[in-house]
C-alpha cells in the first residue's frame, strides 16, 4: 500500500504573488538569501505585503546551508514571535527555512504557523517536498532531512521572479529538474501518479530548458520550466530519488560543485549503471530500469527498437543537451584532480550507500560500483 497526497496549495501564473495581499495583521518571518536583498528583488515580495502586517527578514543564508545557519535563523525567529513564515529564493533558502521551522518546533520555541514558499529558481521543487538538505561543514557531508512536517502549506510560482536567473544557473537547476524526474521514474516506489508527472516533466525540460537558457526573458519557457520543477518535486516526493542523488549529496560537498551540476555530471553514468548497459555493470540491458529508460526514449521519439538502443538514445540526448547548455561533462572540467578523487572516493562511496535517496534506486549498488562510476566521471 502506498499513500499519495499533495498537501501544498499552489498559486500559479501571472500575478501569483498577489496571494500575499490577502494576509492581514500577521507577524511575518521571511527567509531569503543576501542577493535577493542586495539586488532589490525582495521588494517585489515586500510590496505585496499589506501594511497591517509586520515582517522581519533573515537573509544570512549561504549556499548549502550548514546547521549553524539554521540555528542562527531559529534565534531570530524566536525573537520576532512570528505567526507566518515565508521562504523566498533557491534551494538553499528554502531548505534552511524548512529546517528552522522543524527544529524550532521540536525545541518548543517556535509556534505552529502557516509556511509559504516562493521559489526564485526552477530546479529543486523544494516548494512541494518533504525534503531538506543541511550541510555539516566540518565533515563536508550533506544530510537529507525527510519528514512531512516540513511540507510547505502554500507555494507561489511566479515566472517573473526567475527571469533574471543567469544562464549557468538556469542550466544547473534545469538539469536538476531532469534528474529528479528520471530518478522518480525508475524508483522502486514509482507508480502511475508519479509516472504521469515525471513523463510530463521530461517532455517540458527537453522542449523548454534550452530556450530558457538562451533567453531569460522568454516568459513561456521560464513558466514551463518553473512548472516542470514543481511537478518533478511532486513526483519524487511520492517516490524518493536514487543513486544519482545519493552520490551527489556527498560528492558535491567534497568537491564543492553546485548540486544541479553534480547531478548532471552523474546522470549518464548512473543511467548506464542502472540499465546494466556496459560490461563494467553487468552487460544486462534487459532489466526493469532499462525498460523504463527505453519508455522515456520512445516518449521523446528517439530510436528505441530495443532496450540497448533506447538507453543509448536517452544518454546521447542528455549529452547533447549538456553540450547545448555549455555544461561540463567531467569532474576534471570542474577542477577535480586525480589526487582529489583518490582522497575522497572511499568516503563518497560510503556516503552514497548510506544516503536515504539510494534506498529507492532500481539497482542495489556496492562501494565498488560507486567508485567505478566516479572513476568514469573523472576523465
Amino acid at each position: 500500500m502506498q499513500k499519495v497526497s499533495f498537501k501544498t496549495d499552489l498559486y500559479i501564473g501571472q500575478g501569483a504573488t498577489d496571494r500575499l495581499l490577502e494576509f492581514k495583521e500577521k507577524q511575518i518571518f521571511i527567509v531569503t538569501d543576501p542577493f535577493m536583498v542586495s539586488s532589490g528583488m525582495i521588494n517585489a515580495i515586500t510590496e505585496k505585503i499589506d501594511k497591517s502586517n509586520t515582517y522581519t527578514i533573515f537573509s544570512d543564508i549561504i549556499p548549502d546551508p550548514p546547521i549553524e545557519n539554521v540555528v542562527a535563523g531559529i534565534e531570530v525567529l524566536n525573537e520576532c514571535d512570528a505567526n507566518l513564515m515565508i521562504a523566498i529564493g533557491g534551494g538553499s533558502a528554502i531548505d534552511a527555512a524548512k529546517a528552522m521551522k522543524f527544529f524550532g518546533q521540536k525545541l518548543g520555541t517556535v509556534r505552529a504557523m502557516p509556511f509559504i514558499v516562493i521559489p526564485t529558481t526552477s530546479g529543486t521543487g523544494s516548494e512541494v517536498t518533504s525534503f531538506s538538505v543541511i550541510t555539516n561543514k566540518e565533515k563536508a557531508i550533506k544530510y537529507p532531512l525527510i519528514t512531512d512536517a516540513i511540507l510547505p502549506d502554500e507555494a507561489i510560482l511566479d515566472a517573473d521572479l526567475v527571469k533574471s536567473v543567469p544562464p549557468a544557473i538556469t542550466a544547473d537547476t534545469g538539469m536538476d529538474v531532469l534528474t529528479h524526474a528520471l530518478e522518480a521514474y525508475v524508483s522502486t516506489k514509482a507508480n502511475d501518479y508519479s509516472d504521469a508527472m515525471a513523463e510530463k516533466v521530461i517532455q517540458l525540460v527537453f522542449t523548454y530548458l534550452e530556450r530558457a537558457y538562451k533567453d531569460g526573458n522568454d516568459l513561456e519557457a521560464r513558466e514551463k520550466m518553473h512548472n516542470a520543477s514543481c511537478l518533478a518535486g511532486m513526483a519524487f516526493n511520492i517516490t524518493s530519488l536514487g543513486l544519482n542523488h545519493g552520490i551527489a549529496h556527498t560528492a558535491g560537498a567534497k568537491f564543492k560543485i553546485p548540486h544541479g551540476r553534480m547531478n548532471t555530471l552523474l546522470l549518464p553514468h548512473v543511467i548506464s549503471y542502472n540499465a546494466g548497459l556496459t560490461s563494467d555493470f553487468g552487460n544486462n540491458p534487459d532489466n526493469r530500469a532499462a525498460e523504463r529508460y527505453t519508455a522515456i526514449a520512445k516518449l521523446l521519439k528517439m530510436p528505441a527498437s530495443n532496450t540497448r538502443l533506447g538507453v543509448r538514445s536517452l544518454i546521447n540526448a542528455i549529452k547533447q543537451l549538456q553540450k547545448k547548455l555549455n555544461m561540463p561533462t567531467t569532474l576534471s572540467e570542474c577542477g577535480v584532480s586525480r589526487t582529489d578523487l583518490n582522497e575522497h572516493i572511499a568516503q563518497i562511496a560510503e556516503g552514497a550507500l548510506n544516503d536515504g535517496c539510494t534506498a529507492t534506486n532500481p539497482r542495489t549498488p556496492t562501494e565498488t560500483d560507486v567508485s567505478a562510476i566516479l572513476e568514469k566521471m573523472l576523465a
